[in-house]
């Protein structure tokens, strides 16, 4: 039975259909083509792109700039993608496939940034350093979403729990006058909320994304109505302290690696010690075995002794926790105040940013700095006096999104019964 089920394991994680291989193919080439007649057809053999590698006011891990011919490297970064997609259409990438297209994207937005800023300079590092900035709600939404999914719960709550817990963080935060206090009350609204749904989904087997959607709507409603008549009414509800920049020792000195990495608030460290935690814990450990094995196969697990419904509701609580965090970055991290909508969907997409990463940890990561980074994008265009406008890149991870759900995933490594209720025999 259990070489059965890594066989078929296997087969899911790495097998690659005829269409989706083409597809991905024909895509790349196309992207190729894009990068060459696009850009560098349109860029002087005599222009250069100067790239800063140090963020604006970080004295720590300086280095030089980077000065490259504009045309030469976007000549070079087409080839490469064509190179890929030649290849993802002569014998395919594999269980790499994801990862080609997202490399293949990367250097899509990098020729983007080299025809731009031809003849000028743009701060390479600096936007580096937003784009990890940006991937912290969207990967902490990703970790959240599978740690639901992995014990079987379908988590589309996300935007809802982090909606909350920006809030609610803004509120103890400005009340206590305590920053951790703060971020301890945006986890405990999440995690409230995350009790709700696993009431809801996992007792009252209430459809799950029905359960999700009624706590969207519930949060969205609340947070506006108490930002209406309280803090727009009482200034001083919306004040809380900000984390700020904790550069690391020696780390921060690294050049490049060291300012974008290593010189960041607590929520950049929180990601990357949820990262390491989660991929120990759900693949190197016997819990984490246990965990997996209650979304994959409950019955199961249910013989072997496993309790599946305490199981999941330790998966839907650990969610809500991971989102609760996500949350409270956006006003304790980034912004230092709640507004009505201020998550704008980023757990949407870090749900989006798991089914990219199907469903690990890792890959998860990647999907959100790459969401992350082409918001970055985004918001630099105006200061490169970008004849395409700002509201349209600001489009970028919501249209990527949609790609990447619509064609790029392909079937994926869900876990098999999420979303389906147990009922104890």
């Amino acid at each position: 039975m259990t070489t059965s089920t890594n066989t078929i394991e296997h087969k899911v994680i790495h097998d690659v259909s005829p269409t989706r291989k083409l597809a991905i193919g024909i895509s790349e080439v196309l992207i190729a083509l894009l990068i060459f007649v696009v850009f560098a057809l349109n860029v002087s053999g005599e222009l250069t792109t100067r790239f800063v590698m140090t963020p604006g006011g970080i004295n720590q891990g300086t280095m030089p700039d980077i000065v490259m011919p504009s045309q030469l490297t976007l000549f070079s970064l087409a080839g490469i993608v064509l190179a890929i997609g030649i290849f993802q259409l002569v014998k395919g990438f594999g269980k790499q496939t994801n990862l080609m297209v997202g490399i293949a994207g990367l250097f899509l937005m990098l020729a983007f940034l080299v025809w731009q800023a031809a003849g000028t300079s743009v701060n390479l590092a600096g936007m580096l350093s937003s784009a990890v900035l940006l991937a912290v709600p969207i990967t902490l939404g990703a970790f959240s979403g599978i740690l639901a999914e992995r014990c079987g719960i379908v988590n589309i709550s996300i935007e809802g729990m982090m909606l909350m817990a920006s809030m609610t963080a803004t509120i103890a935060g400005s009340l206590s006058k305590n920053i951790w206090v703060g971020l301890l009350g945006g986890i405990a609204s999440s995690v409230l909320l995350a009790l709700i749904l696993g009431v809801l989904s996992i007792k009252f087997k209430v459809n799950q994304t029905i359960s999700g959607t009624v706590i969207n709507i519930f949060s969205a409603g609340m947070t506006g109505f108490i930002s209406q008549k309280f803090l727009q009414m009482i200034p001083h509800l919306n004040q809380p302290t900000m984390f700020p920049r904790v550069p690391l020792p020696l780390l921060a000195d690294i050049p490049l690696i060291g300012p974008i990495l290593f010189n960041q608030n607590i929520f950049v460290y929180l990601m990357f010690i949820i990262l390491i935690v989660l991929q120990v814990a759900l693949f190197q450990t016997r819990w984490g075995l246990r965990f997996r094995s209650v979304g994959e196969h409950p019955k199961a697990a249910d013989t072997l002794g496993i309790d599946v419904i305490k199981t999941r509701y330790i998966g839907v609580i650990l969610s809500g926790v991971v989102a609760g965090i996500g949350g409270a970055f956006f006003t304790l991290g980034s912004v230092g105040r709640f507004d009505e909508g201020m998550t704008a969907g980023k757990g949407f997409i870090g749900l989006a940013a798991m089914i990219f990463g199907n469903w690990m940890p890792l890959g998860s990561l990647g999907a959100g700095l790459l969401f992350g980074f082409a918001d970055s994008i985004g918001s630099k265009l105006s200061l490169l006096r970008s004849v395409i406008p700002p509201q349209f890149m600001a489009m970028a991870p919501y249209l990527i999104t949609m790609i990447v759900l619509a064609g790029f995933i392909g079937k994926g490594q869900a876990p098999a019964a999420e979303g389906e209720p147990y009922e104890k025999e």
